[in-house]
């Protein structure tokens, strides 16, 4: 923690060069993209997309997970969403799975979580139980863990539609929708294509 603390001690001083970039972000933000991903410490998104301060609105849960839409819940995650939507107007959605995502390992073995109740209830959310309090599945989605990782980015962005702000949206061709994976050991990112299924090299 000590090493956090000192960096941010001497922030102010080696961004002094930049202080017109850093003050131009108080008078408001118009970020690129709504950036999705998980809350695994090793997943920073502007480290391996070269983002800038004002380019990335991130929203970052476990396993990042976007709960389907449902009209009358308090969700934080929807909350972002629509501001990100309505607010900021951003162009594109990037939902960013990865390599030996913890959260994805729990919906492949759920015993692995048996111990976590808050993060059982949460892991619920992302769209691949049978039902009600059945046991958990991955249906068709076969034990390999990265096949898993990515067709589970595909289901959030199917989530992401479930919305009518996104929705809307989608229909009048002024957003976009991305699922990215990413690979924790090497820093390769893949990307599935428009009516695609497969991840490849971006």
């Amino acid at each position: 923690m000590q090493s956090l603390i000192e960096h941010a001690r001497t922030f102010p001083t080696r961004i002094s060069e930049q202080q017109q970039e850093f003050a131009q972000l108080a008078h408001g933000q118009q970020p690129q993209a709504l950036f999705i991903s998980c809350s695994d410490s090793r997943v920073i998104p502007s480290l391996f997309t070269g983002a800038r301060p004002g380019d990335l609105f991130e929203l970052r849960t476990a396993g990042n997970i976007v709960p389907r839409y449902r009209a009358r819940a308090a969700c934080g995650v929807a909350g972002s969403l629509e501001f990100a939507v309505q607010v900021l107007q951003v162009s594109d959605i990037v939902v960013c799975g990865h390599s030996h995502c913890g959260a994805v390992q729990g919906l492949m073995r759920e015993q692995t979580v048996q111990h976590l109740p808050l993060v059982r209830r949460w892991l619920a959310w992302a769209g691949h139980r049978a039902g009600g309090d059945e046991p958990w599945q991955t249906r068709g989605l076969g034990q390999d863990p990265v096949s898993v990782t990515q067709q589970h980015v595909l289901t959030q962005l199917d989530h992401l539609r479930s919305y009518p702000c996104v929705a809307r949206r989608l229909s009048s061709g002024r957003l976009r929708l991305h699922a990215w994976y990413y690979t924790v050991e090497t820093g390769d990112v893949l990307a599935c294509a428009p009516g695609s299924r497969a991840f490849k090299p971006l």
